[in-house]
């Protein structure tokens, strides 16, 4: 029986699958985006039971508490990995923005890529 993928995980899989070396791994309903060893975004699907879908991201220190106070409906600090710098952008909390989905994923492929890898994607991208 074929399980039918989720339009955003598609989309978020495409994304990632540009990133060098970029593998993803399934984890029921959830997926794990890898870099070398490194984890770089979750996409999470009612994590817990908490009726949420929405990606995971390693930002700049400081970025992801300023993220979740200043637009709370959108951004909040994952159970676990929030207090080691990583983020969550809700993607079932009206229009997604895929530009800026797009901007977090790289950033934190940067951040824990390997540094010949994450030199192929410079900031301005």
């Amino acid at each position: 029986m074929a399980t039918k993928v989720d339009a955003r995980l598609k989309r978020v899989t495409e994304i990632c699958a540009k990133l060098a070396e970029s593998t993803m791994t399934r984890h029921g309903s959830h997926a794990g985006f890898v870099v070398g060893k490194k984890t770089f975004a979750w996409y999470l699907d009612n994590h817990h039971g908490d009726g949420i879908v929405a990606i995971t991201c390693k930002v700049a220190p400081g970025d992801n508490e300023l993220l979740a106070k200043a637009q709370p409906e959108r951004f909040y600090l994952p159970a676990y990995i929030g207090s080691r710098g990583w983020v969550a952008l809700r993607l079932d909390a009206g229009e997604i923005d895929w530009e800026e989905v797009r901007e977090l994923l790289y950033e934190s492929y940067r951040r824990l890529a390997p540094k010949k890898l994450a030199a192929l994607y410079p900031q301005a991208v």
